[in-house]
């Protein structure tokens, strides 16, 4: 008896663990997450690492030091994002062309668009980029343009993901009659 109890409580265990699944229009449909509202209460992850590379901003400067030596400088400024495979992100918006716009941290702007390939239910929601601009895919993150890093990670590849549980719930109830005597 207590075997039969420990193996249905392992069952019941193993059944309510989460799994991580492709965000698709067949998973939208099915938890009615049309809203902003509902979808703001769903916990998104990212299926591979994604990284951007801040177009870089230059200065120079040419001036003369105390000693009359003529010194020219020049800075150069750079910034990597790196998001990692299953990095946590939430909802922030709809785009206006059927994307979902998914925030990975607070600023302004700071966000990236994800959107299915077509209207088939089970397609996922892809990395969103101009895949065709010169020098490399690019797009604006945080208000500043950005290359997407092709070498080290699987931006053209990478899709959100969120995780489903199916819960389900059986009642068993045991009894031993003792029967009847005439």
């Amino acid at each position: 008896m207590k075997k039969i109890f420990g193996l249905l409580a392992l069952v019941f265990v193993l059944f309510s663990c989460a799994v991580k699944v492709p965000f698709t229009n067949e998973v939208r449909q099915e938890f009615g997450l049309d809203s902003e509202e509902k979808m703001r209460k769903v916990q998104f992850f990212t299926s591979s690492t994604i990284i951007l590379k801040q177009v870089a901003q230059s200065s120079s400067e040419t001036t003369t030091d105390d000693s009359g030596v003529l010194v020219s400088s020049s800075t150069d400024k750079s910034e990597t994002i790196i998001i990692p495979a299953n990095s946590k992100c939430i909802f922030e918006s709809f785009g206006s062309n059927k994307e979902i716009n998914i925030r990975f941290e607070l600023g302004e702007n700071k966000y990236l668009s994800f959107k299915s390939k077509s209207n088939k239910l089970r397609d996922r929601y892809y990395f969103v980029a101009n895949w065709s601009a010169s020098g490399g895919p690019e797009l604006m993150y945080g208000n500043k343009k950005c290359k997407v890093d092709m070498m080290r990670g699987a931006a053209r590849s990478s899709y959100i993901i969120v995780s489903r549980k199916r819960l389900q719930k059986n009642k068993r109830k045991e009894r031993v009659v003792g029967g009847m005597k005439v």
